[in-house]
Order: C-alpha cells, then structure tokens, then sequence
C-alpha cells in the first residue's frame, strides 16, 4: 500500500468511505446524523484537496484503489489569551473501508500523519471520536491516544 495526499482522482473512493463514516454515526446517533449523507460536498472535497492547511492522507492499493483515508487540520492559536502557540495536527477524520479493516492500514496511515506532523513541526496531533464507536475508540487507544477533553450532554 502507498500513502500519499489524496488527489482529484480519489474522490469517488473518499466519498465511498464518507459515506460509510456517516452511516456508522447514523446507526449510532440516528438523532443527529443524517441517513445517507456526507460530510463534504464534492465542491467542498476539491478545495480540501488542494489546501495544504487540511492536508488528506490516502491508502491506496496498487490500482490506484482508495483503502482509507486521513482528513488533517493545522491548527493554532497565536496570541490567545488562554491558550499557548503549540502547532497541532487534528484528525478530522480517519477510515478505512468496512471490508479492509484488521489489515493495520488504518495503523499505517496514523504513523504516516505522525510522521508528516512531525516534519512540520507539530506539537500534538489530536482527534475527536464520537463515544458510539467504539472499535474507533480501540483502535486510537491501541495506538497511544489519551483522552484530551470529554464532550458531555443532556437530552432534552
């Protein structure tokens, strides 16, 4: 497998694991999360593409095929009354296809973001992962994560 920024020509495959994203949250959070849907419109996935400030890792097999992918963020808060300068990289979302997983790409394409934020000078890289899933949770721990911060609610 090869990891590499995602390209135009990877769309289809992104939006096929868009797609299964969504439909995880659904079945979890049915309250929230739409059926059907996902999270960028085609438009928005081609600017995506191209900003090096929301940089997507994607496996992809020796066909080109799209495995999994990674949806990064720099983020920093400069001059913040509060909170310190560190540069971070944040995981806006990472997946690999339904049928693949237990075959460590998705371990892979974590180290490969670890690597790239590392190179850039990175502080942290940081994710949020909804308490539903709870393989995705497994998964994080298995590679080091640490809770941060815990999002709370109330139904009303």
């Amino acid at each position: 497998m090869e990891i590499r920024r995602a390209k135009f020509e990877d769309m289809d495959g992104i939006n096929n694991l868009l797609m299964q994203v969504c439909l995880v949250h659904h079945k979890g959070r049915p309250d929230i999360f739409k059926y059907g849907a996902k999270k960028y419109t085609d438009e928005e996935l081609k600017a995506i593409i191209t900003d090096d400030l929301r940089p997507i890792f994607v496996g992809v097999d020796e066909n080109g095929t799209v495995l999994g992918y990674a949806f990064c963020i720099f983020q920093q808060h400069i001059n913040n009354n509060i909170l310190t300068d560190i540069k971070t990289l944040y995981i806006d979302d990472l997946c690999v296809d339904e049928n693949l997983r237990g075959q460590h790409i998705g371990k892979q394409l974590y180290e490969a973001v670890l690597a790239f934020a590392k190179e850039s000078g990175c502080y942290n890289v940081t994710l949020n992962v909804w308490s539903l899933n709870e393989g995705a949770m497994k998964f994080y721990e298995s590679c080091g994560l640490k809770p941060q911060k815990i999002g709370m609610e109330t139904i009303l």
